[in-house]
């Protein structure tokens, strides 16, 4: 479960931002059972999905990478570099003080039934400080703060981080959660852990994931439930099978290294290579009786959104059986508002996300605003100031005099209420219908 990530000098983002799942006080009457995961040992609620806005260039894509960056350099920092190996981070350019400081990182989350705290900063070059704090039941505990190549250690508590300190294993570009992981301590594991069950997607290239779907539907009972899915979306499929590529009918003309590559991995033991997914739809005769089934390529006949939507059911029927998080980038591209209220529905359900999973995830479609499904702190918002630094901000941060529960969410955005929206009064402006009437009068 996450709690709060805050992300700071980190590509569009100057001063350091916060997207807290936290449930706010002020909504407690609104979608109360649904929409809230109550935690009863540290005595707080929240959210089990949030909604990022925001004009274009304004940041919603950027937050996504910021959360999608930490994950990876917490699991691969210290295994995937060597000493002298570059640091692949982005600080916000647009101002000459933060172009030379460090970008910074911080998680709070739930995992295992203890609340952890972790963060970093860094620059190209090095680790410039890391941290990780521990909550087993009310007091917070320090495990380890690193500035720099300095370390203060929980002795007793994080035994193998001071060992991996005192033996001189921790490289100045590496995090040392990342290597004690490797050095099997338990703490580390469970923090890497929660690390991998955060699940991040992009929704505008589903080839990502389409290869984990297809793995999925091997399993009896898991193919069931993505054929709920696909039923349920009212997409015309009844069934899927997958078509395995045949190793003796390779097309002549294929290439060389692509032919002896396929041949390879085709004679891996328990190796099959899938060439692709079979729909079945119904054929009606002249009087709309069934007669047979057709099978369509999901990767010729299907649509574009019938094909994201299968990519999607992997994953998505993965983190409601676990309880991990999911985070899409653009999760309405190419599907239907409609269909993507239904996603959302199975996380802000009480009774089809029993395990509490949750789902963040940035989009332009204000439809979700007046769809009911979501509380004010649920709603966020990206904005970008004239000197191009991002902001992050709820509408749960607006007075409740000024924004209230029932009002027209999705109305008031679009005219500018909250924000977050383009100004597009250059295309009114005289000077821009100058500049289209000179070029007609140059042809």
């Amino acid at each position: 479960m996450i709690i709060q990530f805050s992300v700071g000098n980190f590509r569009t983002f100057k001063d350091r931002v916060t997207l807290n799942m936290v449930a706010s006080n002020y909504d407690r009457e609104t979608r109360e059972t649904d929409n809230i995961i109550f935690n009863t040992k540290y005595n707080f609620r929240t959210l089990k999905s949030a909604v990022i806005y925001g004009a274009n260039a304004s940041g919603k894509s950027k937050f996504m990478e910021a959360l999608m960056f930490m994950k990876h350099f917490a699991i691969n920092s210290s295994k995937d570099s060597q000493q002298g190996d570059e640091i692949d981070i982005e600080p916000f350019r647009l101002n000459s003080e933060s172009v030379s400081s460090p970008s910074e990182f911080e998680v709070i989350f739930l995992h295992e039934d203890i609340q952890y705290r972790y963060g970093f900063e860094v620059n190209k070059e090095k680790v410039v400080a890391e941290w990780l704090y521990q909550k087993p039941k009310t007091k917070e505990i320090e495990l380890f703060y690193r500035d720099l190549q300095s370390f203060e250690i929980h002795q007793k508590t994080f035994k193998k981080g001071a060992l991996a300190v005192k033996e001189g294993l921790v490289r100045d570009n590496a995090l040392l959660l990342s290597l004690t992981a490797q050095l099997n301590d338990s703490i580390a594991i469970n923090v890497i852990n929660w690390f991998k069950s955060l699940k991040t997607f992009s929704g505008l290239r589903e080839e990502g994931y389409h290869g984990y779907t297809i793995s999925r539907t091997k399993e009896p009972k898991t193919k069931l439930r993505i054929l709920e899915l696909l039923k349920a979306a009212d997409l015309g499929i009844q069934d899927i099978r997958l078509e395995l590529l045949d190793i003796e009918k390779l097309p002549k003309d294929l290439p060389k290294e692509i032919r002896e590559r396929l041949i390879r991995e085709s004679k891996e033991e328990n190796s099959e290579i899938v060439s692709d997914v079979l729909t079945s739809h119904r054929q009606y005769d002249s009087n709309n009786k069934y007669i047979d089934d057709i099978h369509f390529s999901m990767d010729i006949d299907e649509s574009s959104g019938t094909r994201k939507f299968f990519a999607l059911t992997g994953p998505v029927l993965d983190v409601l059986e676990n309880g991990y998080i999911l985070v899409v980038d653009e999760l309405d591209s190419k599907l239907h508002p409609n269909l993507v209220c239904k996603l959302i529905s199975l996380f802000n359900s009480k009774d089809l996300n029993p395990r509490n999973a949750q789902l963040i995830f940035n989009t332009h479609d204000t439809n979700l605003l007046g769809s009911g499904l979501f509380r004010r702190d649920q709603i966020w918002f990206t904005e970008k100031n004239k000197f191009g630094s991002a902001s992050l901000y709820s509408l749960a941060d607006f007075k409740t005099d000024s924004v209230r529960k029932n009002e027209a969410f999705e109305e008031n955005y679009i005219r500018g209420k909250y924000g977050s929206v383009p100004y597009l009064g250059f295309f009114d402006s005289l000077t821009f219908k100058k500049i289209l009437m000179q070029d007609e009068n140059e042809e």
